[in-house]
């Protein structure tokens, strides 16, 4: 909303303050899965702040959803493994009246198991919904973004710098996403388009509720030596797990710190957030030996 001033006459002893010119009245951002979640809390945050905010979502019953929370959201159908999907959303975005600034890259899925398992198939899911949706996004948008030296903003997860034991396919996209942000942050640094990794420790979300929907899919997917070797490490994973989801930062935590790197004069290069992902970060610089008995112990492995 562009906001507009009234003077009296030339008497008038008040002088009205002129808008802020630093911040655009009008700015647009694209945030990927943002029907629930990280992105669901980061689209609504930034919509309640003034953005006008183009959440990615992939049915017509989330776009309804994420409407309906503010006059500023605008649902897009936006698959990120879908080139057409992607396309089609940047042409309208372009159409449009008010300039993109930002994309937030949130969209994402987790694979969980026994690496020596696993079918190919899921961890190739993983890889192109995590690392090559990801680069999908932001090549698409990149055009946008460079005539307003806009923010890209990845969301990646501290399992970019550790990877625990049985969430490898996970993990190991993490890491190529971190690499992906360290390349194209240097890469764009002339383009004024500024490029930060987000890495939350364990986030309360609906992505725990949707690895315990798909575990039993996942295991009746493998060979059933699978569960003769590694019963007791699944069954201390989902544990784990469970422990993570109620012990989970807020996602709007990390909406906040998303919303920091949209907004900061100069982000930064990474937003490591919460105790548990400093604890973490520290851990995987230990010596591996080490580090893998504090993983084991950790775990109950």
């Amino acid at each position: 909303m562009r906001a507009s001033f009234f003077l009296g006459t030339k008497t008038a002893r008040v002088k009205i303050p002129p808008p802020p010119t630093q911040v655009p009245a009008e700015r647009a951002v694209v945030v990927t899965g943002s029907s629930s979640g990280i992105g669901r809390a980061t689209a609504l945050r930034l919509a309640r702040n003034g953005w006008v905010v183009f959440g990615g979502v992939r049915s017509e019953a989330d776009g309804e959803r994420l409407a309906a929370l503010h006059p500023n959201l605008r649902p897009v159908m936006l698959d990120v493994t879908n080139a057409t999907d992607l396309a089609e959303a940047a042409r309208s975005i372009a159409l449009g009246a008010v300039p993109l600034r930002g994309v937030v890259s949130n969209a994402g899925v987790a694979v969980a198991g026994p690496l020596e398992f696993l079918p190919l198939d899921a961890v190739r899911r993983q890889f192109e919904v995590n690392v090559f949706g990801a680069l999908a996004t932001a090549q698409t948008f990149m055009p946008l973004l460079r005539t307003t030296r806009g923010r890209l903003v990845f969301v990646g997860s501290i399992a970019g710098r550790l990877s625990p034991p049985f969430v490898g396919p996970y993990a190991a996209s993490k890491h190529a996403l971190a690499a992906f942000a360290d390349s194209l942050r240097i890469e764009l640094h002339d383009s004024g388009v500024r490029v930060t990794l987000v890495e939350p420790g364990p986030v309360a979300t609906p992505i725990w509720e949707k690895g315990r929907a798909g575990k039993d899919a996942l295991i009746a997917s493998m060979p059933p030596e699978a569960m003769r070797h590694y019963a007791r490490a699944v069954a201390a994973l989902a544990a784990q797990a469970g422990e993570e989801e109620r012990r989970g930062m807020k996602a709007d935590d990390v909406a906040r710190a998303i919303e920091r790197a949209l907004n900061a004069p100069r982000p930064r290069a990474r937003y490591l957030l919460g105790r548990p992902a400093r604890i973490q970060a520290a851990i995987a610089l230990l010596p591996e030996d080490l580090r893998d008995r504090l993983i084991r112990k950790a775990m109950k492995l």
